[in-house]
């Protein structure tokens, strides 16, 4: 017997771990499974989405092309469920052309100071972010790698440089916050850096800046000297 997704342990679930740990949390397949909300007699609804996924050869791109007609093709999609598929689809396909229109450049920390900030307002505490960027210094994609407590919080490299494989990206900018009001980095704050620098300089993949910020003002590895371009 399948077992079904109200059977999984609370924080599992994909409406839950959305609420509980934001929607960065959640898998393509999870998202997705959220917007089927249920399945049908022999796949819950994260199973439908995953068949979904690997029929398109897991590629989002392939999703969101299909049409009205392949989506009621499979079991458990209905006329009401491929409306919603097909609405989100093109709710992304309109934000993706409004990207296109106002592209973001980044080129200087000033640049990351201004995008992040209010953000980071009032934040309680720590959290890692990475913007990735193309050969043109557009932004192509921001996202939270990690979040921690007053003090600090870890970053894994593999995560952050899988993500800018997956993304396309030419470059990236580390950004995280400092709740403290303390702009001096860290120990653990170089260390890494070194770390991550000297492997994507290693695979061609540049990290032009690391940027960390408080609420009045923000600190760059490469104004200062720690980050060579």
């Amino acid at each position: 017997m399948k077992r079904t997704i109200k059977s999984w342990a609370e924080d599992d679930r994909p409406r839950e771990k959305l609420l509980y740990k934001g929607r960065q949390a959640l898998s393509d397949a999870e998202l997705i499974a959220i917007l089927l909300s249920s399945g049908n007699r022999r796949y819950s609804a994260l199973e439908l989405a995953q068949l979904l996924l690997k029929n398109a050869n897991q590629q989002l791109e392939g999703f969101t092309r299909m049409t009205y007609d392949e989506l009621v093709n499979y079991e458990g999609i209905g006329p009401a469920k491929a409306a919603t598929l097909l609405a989100a689809f093109e709710l992304g396909k309109r934000r993706m052309s409004i990207q296109h229109k106002e592209k973001i450049v980044i080129s200087c920390a000033e640049h990351v100071f201004n995008l992040m900030h209010s953000y980071f307002i009032d934040m309680p505490h720590e959290e890692f972010h990475v913007l990735f960027l193309n050969r043109a210094n557009h932004l192509l994609r921001k996202r939270k790698i990690s979040e921690g407590g007053w003090t600090g919080t870890i970053a894994d490299g593999k995560v952050i440089f899988k993500m800018a494989l997956e993304i396309g990206a030419h470059a990236m900018i580390l950004v995280h916050n400092h709740p403290s009001g303390q702009l001096r980095p860290s120990d653990s704050d170089r260390i890494l850096t070194k770390k991550l620098v000297e492997f994507g300089r290693f695979i061609d993949m540049p990290i032009l800046d690391h940027v960390i910020l408080t609420e009045n003002g923000y600190f760059s590895f490469t104004d200062s000297g720690i980050i060579s371009r």
